[in-house]
């Protein structure tokens, strides 16, 4: 799932920008080259989940659902030994206090992937991108109850809004209108969910912990389920497809976080929704599809909200670290 943003990949220690290229001096916001450098990685981030996105609905007719969360799950585990096992320590990433909460974000993930890759057989690929950034709104209504977060009027509204956009895509009872999309209103859900347990685990286990169970548990349930769904692709070129999908997941996701290092939500996520406009392009070029009218409006009622909202929050943050200072 394109995910949006992933919020429990690993944080390195904040280093101050090199004097080098300052001259000792902080830079003006516009010209830090750590908010250029997440911009650039925020971008190469929505190339890759549209990509794998679209590899996965060129299989699907092809192969299994199961095989193909399998591969992204596998793929992931392989990227995040890869990054951080060297460093950290194998056995230090599966370290948790909280095990049972671990598993039940890492299982909530695995809903959420699969949930979007079964629809992804039957809905255009840029319907079910717009209506799967409906996430960070459930992420901003949950944090009140699950967080015990203020969550202002403004919220609320952008919040209203913005499932609204979902209802103008998914046009629920409108001749036409596709029932699978609702699978992906249920997997943002799920999403959303996952990423509220991740910021409550982020008080017990290093993010390098978290982001390992998110991979690992998928990974070891479907391991055990694949062999009886397996279907051996016929094609080289479905071969090399399977073995992407997993690597490009794990690319965005770290590619995603590097980049919320960096800069603030408020200045990153305008490029993050640009995996929309990615999302319509390769939809038509690989399948011909071209999103409706209602899909363009909907699409940017949703991101619209989601801006606000990001916005909102940076605004909240600053307001909390100014006062902090005095």
């Amino acid at each position: 799932m394109g995910p949006r943003r992933a919020s429990d990949a690993a944080r390195p220690a904040h280093r101050p920008a090199s004097r080098a290229i300052t001259g000792g001096l902080t830079p003006p916001a516009g010209r830090d080259p750590r908010i250029l450098r997440g911009i650039c990685f925020i971008v190469l981030a929505t190339v890759f989940f549209v990509i794998m996105n679209t590899g996965v609905k060129l299989l699907r007719p092809h192969l299994p659902t199961v095989e193909l969360i399998w591969a992204r799950t596998l793929g992931h585990t392989l990227f995040i030994f890869l990054i951080f096992g060297p460093s950290h320590g194998w056995w230090r990433l599966l370290a948790t206090r909280k095990p049972g909460t671990q598993l039940a974000r890492s299982l909530l993930l695995l809903a959420s992937t699969s949930l979007f890759f079964t629809a992804l057989g039957f809905v255009p690929l840029a319907d079910a991108t717009a209506v799967s950034f409906t996430s960070p709104l459930l992420v901003a209504a949950l944090a009140g109850p699950m967080l015990a977060e203020r969550v202002s009027r403004g919220h609320w509204l952008a919040i209203a809004v913005g499932f609204c956009g979902a209802l103008i895509v998914i046009r629920p009872g409108a001749e036409g209108a596709n029932p699978y999309l609702l699978l992906v209103v249920v997997g943002s859900g799920c999403y959303a969910v996952y990423q509220i347990l991740t910021r409550r685990m982020a008080a017990y286990d290093p993010p390098e912990v978290s982001v390992t169970y998110s991979a690992i548990v998928g990974t070891l349930v479907l391991s055990v389920a694949v062999p009886f769904f397996w279907r051996t692709p016929d094609r080289l070129s479905h071969w090399l497809i399977l073995s992407a999908v997993g690597l490009l997941g794990g690319l965005g996701h770290y590619f995603v976080a590097r980049a919320f290092l960096w800069g603030e939500a408020s200045i990153l996520s305008p490029f993050q929704y640009a995996q929309l406009i990615g999302a319509a392009g390769m939809g038509y070029l690989a399948f011909g599809d071209v999103p409706s009218g209602w899909t363009w409006g909907g699409a940017a009622v949703i991101t619209a909200s989601g801006l606000y909202i990001a916005w909102q929050e940076s605004q909240r943050t600053r307001g909390v670290r100014a006062a902090s200072r005095t």
